[in-house]
């Protein structure tokens, strides 16, 4: 009887080791379960919650989605741990971001983002639109370069061609077809400018914020890869098995399903048009 109790002993010693060395070698190797997805409060938590945790469940993953409200702290809850991964930025910002607060962050993938487009409650169309309209472009240069690359687009404007696309700027402007009176405003404001002028340059993201459908722009502007948004992680776990599968959930077809569904107008990133 003491030699089977012994074996018993022995057995279950045996068996709790093994089980700590292998916990131990999942903890090595970053093959976490449990993940933590920021994003921004509107369209891309809706995104994250909609199309990449069903599918990250469905290899399983339990993913919790923190949301906020600014620009600044989904970085720097990435940053100090706090959340695994973010949505919410694109490519310029996240390399400015980094750079000014001497962090590492690295982009996984792209994913639809919504575009800015010119909008206008006294013109129905590009055609309508009058000599000497006024039209309200944000008055940050990134977004400014984004609502002057429309302009062109649209045949509104013709733009240096030496000029560089991400800083585009009224002085970069060599002709203006229409006379068109550019009138700067914080970014935020341009949905409510759209009742007070002729046109407003509105990014996607506030016009989503007031309401708006996307749909309803005079144009919405054929956006650089640079401004879309993407998932970012911080650079020690881009290559873990997480940040992997989360890739790979966006990459999916079930992924593209669900913006084609709920995402109307998202423009989609350069690798999902090949």
């Amino acid at each position: 009887m003491k030699k089977i109790l012994i074996g018993i002993l022995l057995l279950l010693s045996f068996t709790v080791l093994s089980a700590c060395g292998q916990d131990k070698n999942n903890a090595d190797s970053g093959e976490k379960k449990e993940i933590n997805i920021g994003a921004t409060s509107g369209p891309y938590a809706d995104m994250v919650k909609k199309a990449i945790k069903p599918i990250l469940e469905e290899k399983g993953y339990k993913v919790e989605i923190t949301e906020f409200t600014d620009y600044v702290q989904p970085n720097k809850a990435l940053a100090d741990g706090s959340i695994d991964a973010n949505l919410f930025q694109h490519k310029i910002y996240m390399e400015s971001f980094a750079q000014q607060n001497n962090i590492e962050l690295s982009e996984l993938i792209s994913v639809p983002t919504a575009p800015m487009g010119i909008y206008s409650k006294k013109f129905k169309s590009l055609e309508d639109i009058t000599d000497g309209a006024t039209i309200a472009i944000p008055n940050d240069p990134t977004n400014a370069a984004r609502a002057f690359l429309i302009l062109e687009e649209a045949g509104l404007i013709k733009i240096d061609q030496a000029a560089d696309p991400l800083t585009v700027s009224e002085k970069d402007v060599t002709k203006n077809i229409k006379n068109l009176k550019f009138e700067t405003i914080e970014a935020a404001q341009l949905p409510r400018a759209v009742d007070s002028v002729d046109l407003s340059a509105v990014p996607g993201n506030f016009a989503l914020a007031a309401k708006m459908n996307l749909l309803d722009a005079l144009k919405l502007e054929n956006m650089l890869d640079q401004y879309r948004n993407r998932v970012v992680v911080n650079t020690k776990d881009i290559d873990a098995p997480f940040a992997k599968d989360i890739k790979a959930a966006v990459e999916s077809a079930e992924f593209e399903k669900v913006i084609d569904e709920d995402f109307k107008g998202f423009g989609k990133p350069e690798w999902m048009n090949q």
